[in-house]
């Protein structure tokens, strides 16, 4: 076999600018056929870019594509598909109240139709790659982990051979990703291609052939993962070594710093209650942990906490009934919120970075004096918080779209960090950000709850949730269904509580 027979992708001396930011700068990978290739680097390394060259969403200033020995010149995803390359973004591109078939064939109905020619093909793909889905169930029934087979079956569907994968273990608890890496090994054996992007280096290591990492653009090597260790590749990342969220000492005091009784939601659209009779307390620095299998509650919780969903129950901030108050009136008793969609709720995307400081925040210094906008005074505390979170921008005046999913995360936390929150509601504070930033964001969040801060975590990353966490409740299908000390917990075991198999005693 030749060599250009070898190789499914080669990227050379890959370019691309976008105002006031070199995303690529002469980026080579090369990704042998029928491997696991891992590309990996802190958030602004331009990987994200350079996928999305790859599949045809951008073009590049400079440099070249080749897919199985031909150069490529991508004007669209339509041809990246059409040259077999497929890709499964981090956030699923699903409808809920469509069937998998429905899903799976919505747009490619001239391959096989949409009856029964392509059930019969979605059938053949799923078992020959291990997915065991029904392509008539819908998918609003799916967990995480099927829903990501039902994006993984589109792809293939459409003839990929060569399959970007996005963050895809982000929210996937560890017999899930354990799953995923089977269904990845049967892609390779039938002589497949993945590219598989993470922040998780443990699990890169796991299962890559090849890891290329990236740092400020560049490409600065590709490691065969088994002569390289995590902190080795953490350094190569971001020059510092792989940090822990273990929180050590206990800070928790006698004070209930927030009450939750009862709470519970109804479903408006007539299905199960959405939450029922939630109850705890989280003291004055103490972090809180909920576990939880995503749309099992989580998310409606928060959002109930914040004053966003009406459910019945009752709220209290201290000594104080919060109920009946507005999402505002909470945020200015000193409520942080770390949204779990930083887009829909954390971010104006087109404002620049200085009136996002002020977002849920208007009211308060240094963004308002008297009854007027103190602009001066957000611009300072923003360049304040580009410091000290390490936000990647050129300038304040950059909108928030323009910053990678990392940075945005990044000055989302330090906004709701500053002016001395007494709780924070934290939901997956970490998701889409590097190694470096995460062990800056832990070592926020520990120093506030040294000073006394209450903190509600949700986190899909069992090892943050289980080293940051004082204590741990799981959440299924609405309710709390046990506690289990993170002292002793270990990510297995919390994982097999998530999915109903009971709370290890």
């Amino acid at each position: 076999m030749s060599e250009p027979d070898l190789i499914a992708v080669r990227l050379t001396d890959i370019g691309k600018r976008f105002p006031g930011v070199i995303a690529n700068d002469q980026v080579n990978v090369t990704v042998r056929r029928g491997t696991v290739h891992a590309v990996v680097g802190e958030n602004g390394a331009g990987k994200s870019t350079l996928m999305k060259i790859l599949y045809g969403v951008q073009k590049p200033d400079s440099g070249t594509i080749e897919v199985d020995g031909q150069e490529m010149s991508f004007h669209s995803p339509s041809d990246a598909i059409a040259a077999g390359i497929g890709m499964v973004f981090q956030h699923f591109m699903l409808a809920d109240n469509l069937t998998v078939l429905e899903n799976v064939v919505l747009g490619a109905e001239k391959l096989y139709g949409s009856g029964d020619r392509a059930r019969t093909r979605i059938r053949e793909l799923s078992s020959a790659y291990g997915f065991d889905v029904d392509p008539d169930r819908l998918v609003e029934d799916l967990g995480v982990g099927d829903r990501q087979r039902v994006e993984i079956l589109k792809v293939l569907y459409r003839g990929a051979r060569t399959i970007i994968l996005d963050e895809p273990t982000a929210v996937l608890v560890p017999q899930e990703v354990d799953e995923l890496f089977e269904n990845l090994r049967g892609l390779k054996a039938e002589g497949l291609t993945v590219l598989f992007i993470s922040h998780k280096l443990d699990e890169v290591l796991a299962v890559a052939d090849d890891v290329t990492v990236i740092r400020r653009g560049r490409t600065v090597t590709t490691v065969d993962p088994k002569h390289t260790t995590a902190r080795q590749l953490a350094e190569l990342m971001v020059g510092s070594e792989l940090p822990s969220p273990s929180t050590e000492t206990s800070t928790v005091t006698d004070v209930v710093q927030l009450s939750v009784r009862d709470l519970s939601l109804t479903d408006p659209l007539g299905g199960r209650d959405l939450l029922t009779d939630v109850s705890f307390d989280i003291h004055r620095g103490e972090v809180l942990g909920i576990a939880g299998v995503e749309g099992n509650g989580q998310a409606e919780l928060v959002e109930a906490i914040m004053g966003m969903r009406k459910a019945t129950g009752t709220v209290a901030l201290g000594d104080v009934d919060i109920s009946a108050w507005s999402t505002a009136r909470r945020r200015e008793a000193g409520v942080g919120y770390i949204p779990e969609d930083r887009h829909r709720h954390g971010l104006l995307l087109d404002a620049p970075l200085w009136e996002n400081r002020m977002l849920g925040h208007q009211t308060q210094e240094p963004n308002r004096t008297g009854p007027f906008v103190d602009r001066r005074g957000a611009r300072n505390d923003t360049d304040r918080i580009v410091a000290a979170y390490d936000v990647r921008t050129p300038s304040i005046d950059t909108t928030a779209r323009a910053l990678s999913g990392g940075n945005q995360q990044k000055l989302i936390v330090g906004r709701e960090m500053s002016g001395n929150p007494v709780l924070l509601i934290a939901a997956h504070p970490t998701r889409g950000v590097d190694v470096g930033a995460q062990a800056a964001i832990w070592d926020h969040i520990k120093t506030a709850r040294r000073e006394g801060l209450a903190v509600l975590l949700i986190s899909a990353d069992l090892d943050e949730l289980i080293g940051l966490s004082d204590s741990i409740q799981v959440m299924l299908r609405g309710r709390l269904v046990g506690s289990v000390d993170p002292q002793t917990v270990t990510p297995e075991q919390l994982g097999s509580a998530m999915t109903g198999a009971g709370v290890p005693a």
